[in-house]
């Protein structure tokens, strides 16, 4: 597979977004910070978010939601750079609006109707403006919390649970017709379909059901999975941490391979004029790659 460098010597980037303008944005999660990569490969942070930036997304004011995990500890070896437990300064999640004209960062949720926010990882807005994001939870020496999925409206004023439990959710992606929410976890290296019947609101599948949702897919032998999107035929390109590289995952739930160099692959966007290049972080090696993808990219709203 022939790709290029796009940026490399980043602290951990992940949540790449592709902006009208040719550059790309990204956080780096070690470093605190959302970091605008110019198309000359250029690096300028655009906004200092502190505790761990994770996903992020464009929303319907023009301004970068991220999703703020609150911060982990860091191993750094021969492997690269990795996260490893909670920061010693952890105290919630949140989500964050970032203003790209100036880098005024505000904090728009750190709690829910369900308490305190623990580790908010990735987030898709839909074409009303609201938007659902991962909580992924923390990991602790000997304790994991169980995850969910929130609905938020991006003004503030409103968040609720829709989907629970989940173990470890991570990437999250919409349909083009917004019927269809899928969600991949990265302990299980499962994926899994949420069927919609309105904004924020979930038709659940009955027992024996976990969570209201339907498998498409899961990954035997040692697999993580991380963050995912979809191109214009309806599949899901999820990252993969440990093989390496992206599923692309079908809707009946066949999938196919594409290896990309090292492991920890963590997220994919698609950009260029025609969204047919698939852009995505290596982590741990602090690196971004481009490369040309066969399906052109679903834009994701409001990101033009």
């Amino acid at each position: 597979m022939h790709f290029v460098d796009v940026a490399s010597g980043l602290r951990f980037p992940e949540g790449p977004v592709a902006m009208a303008d040719g550059s790309l944005l990204v956080v780096e999660i070690e470093r605190g910070t959302l970091t605008r990569i110019g198309a000359d490969g250029g690096q300028t942070v655009a906004a200092q978010l502190g505790g761990g930036p994770n996903g992020a997304a464009l929303g319907p004011d023009g301004h970068c939601y991220v999703c703020n995990n609150g911060g982990f500890s860091w191993v750094e070896d021969r492997f690269g750079l990795r996260p490893q437990g909670i920061s010693t300064d952890y105290e919630r999640g949140s989500i964050q609006r970032v203003d790209l004209k100036t880098g005024r960062v505000e904090t728009v949720y750190d709690s829910s109707d369900r308490g305190p926010l623990n580790g908010p990882n990735d987030l898709v807005f839909d074409a009303a403006g609201g938007f659902y994001f991962t909580d992924f939870g923390k990991i602790r020496q000997r304790h994991l919390d169980r995850g969910a999925v929130f609905y938020a409206t991006a003004d503030g004023s409103m968040i609720r649970e829709v989907i629970f439990p989940l173990l470890t959710p991570n990437g999250i992606a919409l349909s083009a017709d917004e019927t269809t929410l899928y969600v991949s976890e990265t302990e299980p290296a499962r994926v899994w379909v949420f069927d919609l019947e309105a904004p924020g609101q979930i038709r659940k599948q009955p027992w024996p059901s976990p969570n209201g949702g339907r498998l498409l897919a899961g990954f035997g032998g040692y697999e993580r999975l991380d963050s995912m999107a979809l191109d214009q035929d309806g599949n899901i390109c999820v990252a993969a941490i440990v093989s390496g590289g992206i599923y692309v995952i079908g809707s009946g739930g066949a999938y196919r391979h594409v290896k990309l160099p090292g492991t920890y692959a963590t997220n994919i966007c698609f950009g260029g004029p025609d969204l047919r290049t698939a852009y995505v972080t290596l982590s741990s090696t602090g690196r971004v790659i481009a490369l040309p993808w066969q399906t052109a990219g679903l834009r994701p709203n409001f990101s033009s």
